[in-house]
């Protein structure tokens, strides 16, 4: 391409997910799928502006066959839809937006024609006009047809077989699950939060990620050279040689720190005084084992299901279920891997389409309710666990446990699913390990009785803090609100470690706040005997846990406890934790 070098451009978002990560953008807007986008030579601009052209007609064509065919089925009425869509691709405008792209940007004909689209479409989504917003749809449906008409003759293998950043709107869980990690060097997205269930896989799975990044779409040219620095939240568009060479450096830094953090795996998780802490790892898929085991951790303290039984339409039978947890229990073996049930709802996968939107997700049917409510579905999953049990050390848990009531009926089908097992003699653990799940307050408030009917609590923090609080956490206009060491917070965890202790259970944690190296002392302070992370986190918490002393995390805890606001709780801790282990915060962090 000619012509005056771009300037470099610098935005500011919300850095969730640490690292660094350089390479070529790849820019996907909402409503439709975006084509592989590759450079073209100024030679092929010619026959790219006649790929589009032809396109266009063969377009034409088909609108022209469905309106016939629908005026003669339903009127003629109902045939006007389609010749709507044709007069949209009859605007010259548009037509010669497209050639003009094509010519200028130097891109294959598909990726112009969709830029140039998702430009018009995401201007018609912010204006007031609601049946401008209505038409977006109608659009949507044009711009598919128009992608789905290029010819794919002339296409070079592989158009975006390249490491990228993927710039979009916003990423749906399952987006973020199933990202391909040898070609998605990073994201970037207009909206979302440091606590949604994207940015918290994002962290999971190692990939540098920011949200909140208004216009990034509109704004961010496909295959422009990008910098994503997840550490302070900078997106750099187009960056200078001095501003590459500087993030290259400062990534290899980074990288010789980690290393060195890596030589710490293979000590036990011990305090200074020897106080033992089990220190897990967080995985959605068995072959993250790989870096479970790579760092050492002591088991599996969340093996999250959902992405696994809600990905297709056809929920995993038995057979199935039971090969993945069997996968689970043998490559984690001969520690204990822990499977969480379905929990399904709020900002994670939905567990069936639903006649209509809840009015409010975060309470309504989700976690354990949907499990409940769809035995048969939830005795499959049961009923597999179960029998990979007889194959390794396995635990389950029961995710959004409010009382007694349904942790009774979870323990009675386990039971029944036991029975069953029993008369088919199929094999399984009788002393499988069963855990409820603390996230609502009304569960601590009833801890003393829930710990008699379990073996294990796991406080998923998340969602804790966010019933707790009244913050809903991926709301970026009250996120400032959520706060992990509100008192109140504080006082639900000892009370639940306090009960599990009373009833000779263990606690662990499992949320996000688990691996918040400025809280580690407090959360030790505070009884919890088990640290589930993301297998990147484990390095760093095991060097915290190895710098801490857990008599001193206990008298901070003490304090804490008689302590009114949340800012005065994170000081008191973030001041034990830059003591013991400053090289580990901070700006340079890792």
């Amino acid at each position: 391409m000619s012509g005056t070098p771009p300037v470099e451009e610098i935005y500011h978002g919300i850095a969730v997910s640490r690292g660094i990560a350089i390479g070529p953008t790849h820019v996907i807007a909402r409503g439709f799928t975006a084509p592989d986008v590759y450079e073209i030579s100024e030679h092929a601009v010619t026959s790219e502006q006649e790929r589009y052209l032809k396109a266009l007609a063969t377009t034409q064509k088909q609108l022209g066959e469905l309106q016939k065919r629908m005026e003669a089925i339903s009127g003629r009425e109902e045939g006007l839809v389609f010749e709507a869509h044709s007069m949209i691709l009859d605007d010259p405008g548009v037509t010669q937006e497209v050639l003009r792209a094509i010519s200028e940007r130097r891109q294959n004909a598909e990726f112009s024609f969709y830029a140039v689209m998702q430009t018009y479409l995401e201007s018609m989504r912010r204006v007031s006009d609601a049946y401008l917003k209505e038409r977006t749809i109608d659009i949507e449906d044009i711009c598919q047809r128009v992608l789905r008409n290029f010819s794919s003759d002339d296409l070079p293998e592989n158009a975006l077989d390249q490491a990228h950043l993927l710039v979009t709107y916003d990423l749906t869980p399952s987006d973020t699950a199933s990202m391909d990690r040898s070609k998605i060097l990073g994201f970037v997205t207009e909206s979302g939060s440091f606590n949604s269930h994207t940015a918290i896989l994002a962290r999971a799975l190692g990939i540098p990620a920011i949200v909140g990044i208004g216009n990034a779409v509109l704004e961010t040219r496909a295959l422009a050279p990008a910098i994503i620095d997840g550490y302070s939240g900078t997106f750099i568009v187009y960056p200078s040689e001095e501003t590459t060479a500087h993030y290259r450096a400062l990534n290899k830094e980074r990288q010789a720190a980690r290393k060195e953090l890596e030589t710490l795996r293979d000590q036990e998780s011990n305090t200074r005084d020897g106080h033992h802490i089990t220190l897990s790892a967080n995985i959605e898929f068995t072959h993250e084992l790989d870096a479970v085991r790579e760092h050492c951790a002591e088991g599996v303290g969340l093996f999250r299901t959902e992405f696994f039984l809600l990905e297709s339409s056809e929920h995993p039978d038995e057979e199935a279920q039971t090969k993945v947890y069997t996968e689970l229990a043998e490559g984690i073996s001969p520690n204990q891997g822990i499977i969480r049930t379905l929990d399904a709802g709020g900002d994670k996968l939905s567990a069936e389409p639903l006649p209509e939107p809840e009015p409010n997700p975060f309470l309504g049917w989700r976690g354990i309710r949907i499990s409940l409510d769809r035995q048969e579905l939830f005795k499959k999953q049961l009923r597999a666990i179960l029998r990979a049990s007889a194959k390794g050390k396995l635990g389950m848990m029961f995710p959004f446990i409010s009382g007694m009531t349904e942790l009774k009926s979870c323990r009675k089908l386990v039971q029944t699913c036991m029975e069953e097992l029993d008369k088919e003699g199929l094999p399984y653990d009788q002393n499988l390990e069963i855990g409820a799940m603390i996230e609502i307050p009304s569960a601590v408030l009833v801890a003393d009785e829930l710990a008699k009917e379990v073996d294990f609590f796991s406080i998923g923090t998340n969602d804790l803090i966010q019933y707790t609080v009244a913050v809903d956490r991926i709301n970026h206009r009250v996120a400032k609100l959520y706060r992990s060491s509100h008192p109140s917070v504080i006082r639900l965890i000892k009370m639940t470690t306090d009960a599990a202790k009373r009833a000779g259970i263990w606690t662990g944690i499992c949320g996000e706040m688990a691996a918040d190296l400025h809280l580690t002392p407090l959360l030790i302070g505070l009884g919890v005997d088990e640290l589930s992370v993301g297998p990147r986190e484990l390095a760093p918490v095991r060097k915290a846990l190895l710098s801490l002393d857990f008599s001193e995390c206990q008298a901070l805890a003490e304090k804490a406890l008689t302590l009114s606001t949340a800012a005065e709780i994170l000081e008191l801790s973030r001041n034990a934790a830059y003591a013991a282990y400053a090289d580990l915060l901070g700006e340079n962090s890792i």
